[in-house]
């Protein structure tokens, strides 16, 4: 299982200690120093099957430096993949990634229901 998640990131410092907690093994990733690729994020974003947009991170400063918001309805989805691959801080953290599972932000009951047995 792959963790991505940004050190300095309370949300992300919740999850990891909740995987600890729960003893679920993981390989950590840090999300600036080691960005998703394009080809990552293609493959996760349509095993999750969730829309691309939610990859991005809406609360974030970078997002909001290059608006986004009004920018992206009108960006092609490979050109959305290239720039989520471009900077670490654009994509929603924390991110997992199993062999049939993609989660997106920490919510303790999802990942209750897809990572414990």
């Amino acid at each position: 299982m792959l963790f991505i998640a940004y050190p300095k990131c309370s949300t992300c410092k919740k999850a990891q200690k909740w995987l600890d907690d729960h003893g679920i093994q993981y390989t950590a990733r840090h999300i600036v120093e080691d960005n998703p690729t394009y080809d990552e994020l293609k493959a996760w974003q349509a095993k999750s099957d969730l829309p691309l947009k939610r990859f991005f991170n809406t609360s974030g400063m970078v997002y909001r430096d290059l608006q986004l918001k009004d920018k992206l309805p009108d960006m092609s989805e490979d050109d959305q993949l290239k720039l989520l691959a471009s900077d670490g801080m654009l994509v929603k953290r924390p991110l997992v990634v199993t062999e049939d599972t993609v989660l997106l932000g920490f919510k303790e009951a999802e990942w209750a229901e897809k990572l414990l047995d």
